[in-house]
């Protein structure tokens, strides 16, 4: 099965200079749990909702929220972004990219062209998804 077949086109983005409070904002709309950051078209970097609620306050959004907590939401994404990604291409057997999740240790693969524009992500989440759904296949047969 190729991971073009699996991958969820419909990318959540966001420019490097945007700051963490719209990523929050993303986070918490689309229930999701990583955001491609881009340069341009380019695929620039990763956060995580890992990566951001490492760097923001326990605070944030209760009655003991100070002014430094929501400073910190006007970080830019691109300074808590992981630079260092590993990606696949449309191609890539399922299989292959069960690979790079276990040998890379990654939460997510994003699928990039040859311009190294983002055109797909896939998640550890999605692959245990798919095992899932094929063992259960196999178990009503």
């Amino acid at each position: 099965m190729s991971i073009s077949q699996v991958m969820s086109k419909k990318l959540i983005t966001l420019d490097i200079d945007d700051d963490l409070h719209k990523a929050k904002t993303l986070f918490d709309t689309h229930k999701i749990h990583h955001i491609l950051i881009l340069n341009g078209q380019e695929l620039a970097g990763v956060i995580t909702d890992r990566d951001l609620y490492k760097h923001l306050s326990p605070y944030i959004a209760t009655h003991k929220e100070t002014q430094r907590d929501s400073a910190l939401l006007n970080k830019k994404v691109h300074l808590i972004m992981n630079r260092d990604l590993i990606t696949t291409n449309e191609h890539c057997s399922l299989n292959e990219a069960v690979l790079l999740f276990h040998q890379h240790h990654i939460s997510c693969l994003p699928v990039i062209n040859n311009e190294y524009q983002p055109i797909g992500i896939i998640s550890w989440r999605d692959i245990i998804k798919i095992v899932a759904l094929q063992h259960l296949k196999k178990l009503s047969y």
